[in-house]
């Protein structure tokens, strides 16, 4: 399965192994994976299957089996590489909506900094589709989604701390990957 969990199907496969039992979370990754499919325009063609089979993927850290830190980024992107997974699907799990912020309140930020993060549409349209979908899989608009979390986690925990401090940097990769979207559709009206 190594070889093709950067592909829709062979991502979707290992998270159907991991997450059915967390209820909610399955729900949550099966929408973000349905929402990155819907977005890729928004990144290279070469890009579109790297961009869902990470969206599978990002969550897979919550799994019981896999938890060690406790921190889910980082616990996700360490059992990737022990499935030999692509180098650039390990980073963007590892890295997913704002996960250094995150990292910096759980005292992680080394652990983290070990996978490279890439600035570049398809981390932003990961983070899209994450941040504009709800944690039973509803479609949120961003600030809704954002307000959902800040209520869940209580004010002062890890969560509710990175989020507040992420909100700007999240923001901005959901504001680039509307713009990228958006001017994918004007070319296509204009080349028609």
């Amino acid at each position: 399965m190594a070889s093709a969990l950067d592909t829709p199907q062979g991502a979707a496969e290992l998270a159907e192994s991991l997450l059915p039992p967390l209820g909610n979370r399955w729900l949550h990754t099966q929408a973000v994976a349905a929402r990155a499919s819907e977005v890729s325009a928004a990144v290279p063609t070469e890009d579109r299957d790297l961009l869902v089979a990470a969206a599978w993927l990002h969550d897979i850290g919550y799994a019981p089996e896999l938890r060690d830190t406790g921190f889910h980024p980082l616990d996700g992107a360490r059992h990737l590489e022990t499935l030999s997974a692509p180098v650039r699907l390990v980073h963007l799990v590892a890295h997913h909506s704002g996960a250094v912020y995150e990292a910096e309140q759980r005292g992680l930020t080394d652990e983290l900094a070990v996978y490279e993060r890439e600035e570049s549409p398809v981390l932003d349209a990961l983070i899209y589709a994450d941040m504009t979908t709800g944690p039973a899989g509803q479609s949120f608009d961003f600030d809704r989604r954002i307000d959902e979390i800040l209520v869940r986690y209580e004010p002062g925990s890890e969560v509710h701390t990175a989020i507040s401090k992420a909100r700007p940097y999240l923001g901005a990769a959901v504001a680039r990957t509307r713009a990228r979207l958006a001017n994918r559709s004007d070319q296509g009206v204009n080349g028609s």
